[in-house]
């Protein structure tokens, strides 16, 4: 983590245990309650509290309507890592797209963007699609940022290339090829990695 967020020091398992016991025999939450409590979470120091809301916003992922991806893209352009941007992706966002398709037009627009961590987020979105994943957006995504200067977009592009070839391992051999002068090193090694 780098130092870079303060922490109660509880360990995923712990905090998850703590979590369902805080919420046992509370009512299925409201678009609104998964809002409020997000932001909540996210507006305290520890990083604990941005962990647990990312994980109560997966488990009822199915409540909200498109609305609520203005506040995820708020989530992950605020107090950005790893550790939450990937499961807001994967799960709370990929959730989104899934149920909302037109939704898949926000995330060209941030494949696209100035903030890196929304430019991993388009990438990683389909990330558990297998199958029912648009190669068509996932392959322009990782074209266009191909050249990405950053750290976590370039590892993003090989993660996702590397998820999708268990589903179809020539696809990847043929982007590969196909790109191999413009993807970094890492995106390459990555996405290879158990072809």
């Amino acid at each position: 983590m780098r130092d870079q967020f303060p922490f109660l020091g509880l360990t995923s398992a712990v905090r998850r245990a703590q979590a369902r016991v805080a919420l046992a025999g509370l009512p299925k939450p409201t678009e609104a309650d998964l809002r409020a409590v997000a932001l909540a979470c996210w507006g305290r120091d520890e990083r604990e509290f941005q962990q647990f809301a990312c994980d109560y916003l997966t488990a009822h992922i199915k409540v909200p309507g498109p609305g609520l991806l203005d506040t995820a893209a708020e989530l992950i352009t605020t107090k950005s890592w790893w550790d939450t941007v990937d499961p807001l992706a994967t799960h709370v966002v990929a959730g989104l797209v899934r149920r909302h398709p037109p939704l898949a037009t926000r995330m060209d627009e941030w494949s696209a963007a100035e903030d890196m961590w929304l430019v991993r987020a388009a990438i990683l979105h389909q990330l558990l699609y297998g199958a029912e994943t648009d190669t068509t957006r996932l392959f322009r995504y990782c074209s266009i940022q191909a050249g990405h200067p950053d750290f976590f977009v370039r590892k993003a592009i090989g993660w996702a290339l590397r998820h999708y070839a268990r589903t179809d391992p020539e696809a990847i051999r043929a982007f590969l090829t196909t790109h191999a002068d413009t993807l970094s090193p890492l995106s390459r090694r990555e996405a290879a990695k158990h072809l």
